[in-house]
């Protein structure tokens, strides 16, 4: 999940007052930077699975979700910027595979998932720059504990899977199951407020020029997993037709 890697807690050791600073504008460079690798190696694993090499395909995918998760986790404690480009390829890789599976059962599914990533996307900064949604500590709070309930649950679904036990409504296409997902997605929106907080505050608090990416890194997790989310509403519409 996103946001909770970011510390929202800064120190004086990270904070610069001689060199160049953390800024708004360095992040966004750095996140298109990213998007950029993120998009060449989805669009490698795309081209592998369309072109008939589905096992090649489905091995890189596994590569990129393994590697990624691991390379995730090594980031969120040491915020080493020199692997966030290697987790973006990676995250990329996974991607084109999951999203030429989908593209293949439901053909159109994956343009109406990356336009609705690219609205929400628009809409939370709209939503963060107005002032109509405020990033307090309460807001912080809430949603960091329902991401990581999230976060539990998938990871018991994922466990209870390999003995043929699944969530209730998790993957249903039912009602019910449809409203969970909208849910969730509405969740991994409302985290892309804690990125933008995250960001714009680094950047007052004068922290350091790494910072950046790290900063990127965060607003990237989430991107991912709001349009991993919304291909999976997506799907479940598409199975009640």
């Amino acid at each position: 999940m996103a946001n909770p890697i970011l510390n929202q807690n800064f120190s004086e050791q990270e904070r610069v007052y001689e060199s160049e600073p953390m800024t708004v504008n360095g992040t966004i460079q750095i996140a298109g930077f990213l998007g950029l690798i993120m998009v060449a190696a989805a669009g490698f694993v795309w081209s592998k699975y369309m072109l008939g090499y589905t096992d090649f395909a489905f091995m890189l995918t596994g590569v990129g979700l393994i590697v990624g998760f691991i390379t995730a986790l090594i980031i969120s404690f040491t915020r080493n910027k020199y692997l966030i480009p290697i987790y973006a390829a990676c995250e990329g890789m996974m991607l084109g595979g999951v999203s030429a599976t989908f593209e293949s059962s439901y053909p159109g599914i994956v343009t109406q998932a990356v336009a609705g990533t690219f609205a929400a996307l628009f809409a939370m900064l709209i939503l963060y720059r107005a002032n109509i949604i405020r990033c307090t500590d309460k807001f912080r709070s809430v949603i960091f504990i329902t991401t990581a309930s999230i976060a539990v649950v998938y990871l018991v679904n994922l466990i209870g899977s390999f003995f043929g036990l699944h969530v209730p409504l998790l993957n249903s296409s039912s009602p019910l199951g449809i409203l969970i997902s909208i849910a969730i997605c509405a969740i991994a929106a409302l985290n892309l407020i804690i990125d933008f907080d995250f960001i714009e505050r680094g950047a007052q608090n004068m922290l350091s020029k790494d910072m950046e990416w790290y900063g990127a890194f965060g607003l990237m997790v989430t991107i991912v997993w709001l349009y991993l989310e919304i291909l999976r509403l997506l799907a479940k519409f598409s199975n009640r037709r």
